[in-house]
Order: structure tokens, then C-alpha cells, then sequence
């Protein structure tokens, strides 16, 4: 199978959320992929355990801001970058780099303080790439 090539930061699609065009952090190191996202409230949705929350597609138009849902599919622990252990609500969903789509699973935090919206673990990428630390924007949306 060819592997995508893919550099340290790409532009990324959630089409399931109906997000387009995010930039997403490549992060070897991590190995849950996490988002940012603000007004999390957990609901239920046919009986099932849901998370609601607030997503700002734009890094630089914080007035942008889309509402989304998504089924919970686990809460983990997680250790952030400064070392912080928290409990997060994990969701599943399609994950599109250039051409290529395949489901990812994204631990929900708020990263405000973070330069990007969206980090990409090593599970999330999974067999599907290979990185090239040295370049950014490899893939064309």
C-alpha cells in the first residue's frame, strides 16, 4: 500500500462534523489525536450518550463558530503537552487528508492556548502516512 507523505502541518477535513479546511498539527509524539472545542454539554441522542460542542473552524475569525454533535465513544485519561492529566470525551469520525478518508478517533479538550485547533496523533495516522518532519503542506486539499 503508498502511504501518503504528508509534512508537519496539513489542511484537514472533518466532513462528518461539516468542517473543512482546518489546519491540523502533525504530532508523532502524541498518541491521541485531539481538537479544540469550547461549550462541550453531553447529551443523549436514541438513548445514546452524545457530546455537543462548539468548534472555531478559523484560528483567526473567532466569531466562526459551528455547532456540532457526535456520539461518545469512550472518556480517557489523557496527558496533555504540559503534563496535566484530564478525563476526556473521545469521538469517532471521518478524518479526510487530500483524497484519502478513513475514521479517527479525537480526544475533546480546550486548546486555546495552543497554536492549532487540531493535533494528529499516532493512532489517527495509523498506516496511512508517512512524515516528513522538514516540510508542511505536502498535500493538496
Amino acid at each position: 500500500m503508498t502511504k501518503l507523505l504528508i509534512g508537519n502541518l496539513e489542511t484537514c477535513h472533518l466532513p462528518d462534523l461539516g468542517i473543512h479546511d482546518l489546519p491540523v498539527r502533525i504530532d508523532t509524539g502524541a498518541k491521541t489525536s485531539s481538537l479544540h472545542v469550547d461549550n462541550m454539554e453531553r447529551t443523549k441522542k436514541n438513548g445514546k450518550p452524545h457530546i455537543s460542542f462548539d468548534l472555531h473552524p478559523d484560528i483567526y475569525n473567532l466569531e466562526q463558530v459551528c455547532r456540532c454533535t457526535a456520539p461518545i465513544v469512550d472518556t480517557r485519561k489523557i496527558k496533555s503537552s504540559n503534563g496535566e492529566v484530564e478525563q476526556r470525551y473521545v469521538i469517532q469520525t471521518s478524518f479526510q487528508l487530500g483524497e484519502l478518508i478513513w475514521p479517527i478517533e479525537i480526544s475533546l479538550s480546550n486548546r486555546q492556548d495552543m497554536s492549532y485547533l487540531m493535533l494528529l496523533g499516532r493512532q489517527g495516522m495509523g498506516d496511512k502516512v508517512l512524515v516528513d518532519p522538514s516540510q508542511s503542506f505536502l498535500v493538496s486539499s
